[in-house]
């Protein structure tokens, strides 16, 4: 469960369902939820660099969830390596593709890089574009 940075608004991942549930606790008495499709098995995430985009991991599905807090909906579906696990994960500007999102994953060594700037580096966003070497989980 993470707090949006734009409206008062929860994104919590139901986790074995692959569902996320945005909800909108504006009147605290008559919750509103908003329900979005995902991948199973969702588990931790974080916030890419303009804490507009929480993603987070699906990790027995191998994929990466991109939730657009402002929108309220699902940005993008990333295949990545065997069982992402981030934490938080980490935000950097790479030198080539722009603003990028990291995870580790304890299925195999590698660290995915996610573009995360669906305005400067439209053709890189919510892609894998470049996979590292890591010491795996």
């Amino acid at each position: 469960i993470v707090a949006s940075h734009f409206k008062p608004e929860f994104v919590v991942n139901v986790k074995e369902t692959g569902k996320i549930r945005m909800v909108d606790y504006s009147d605290i008495h008559n919750l509103k939820e908003t329900e979005i499709e995902a991948a199973r098995f969702l588990h931790d995430g974080g916030w890419d660099a303009s804490k507009r985009y929480f993603l987070v991991a699906a990790n027995q599905s191998n994929k990466v969830a991109v939730v657009d807090a402002k929108e309220g909906k699902l940005a993008g579906l990333v295949d990545v390596g065997k069982i992402p696990h981030p934490g938080r994960g980490a935000n950097f500007v790479h030198p080539k593709y722009g603003p990028v999102w990291a995870t580790g994953h304890l299925g195999d060594d590698s660290i995915a890089l996610i573009g995360t700037d669906p305005e400067k580096h439209k053709d890189n966003a919510w892609k894998m574009v470049q996979s590292l070497k890591g010491q795996g989980g």
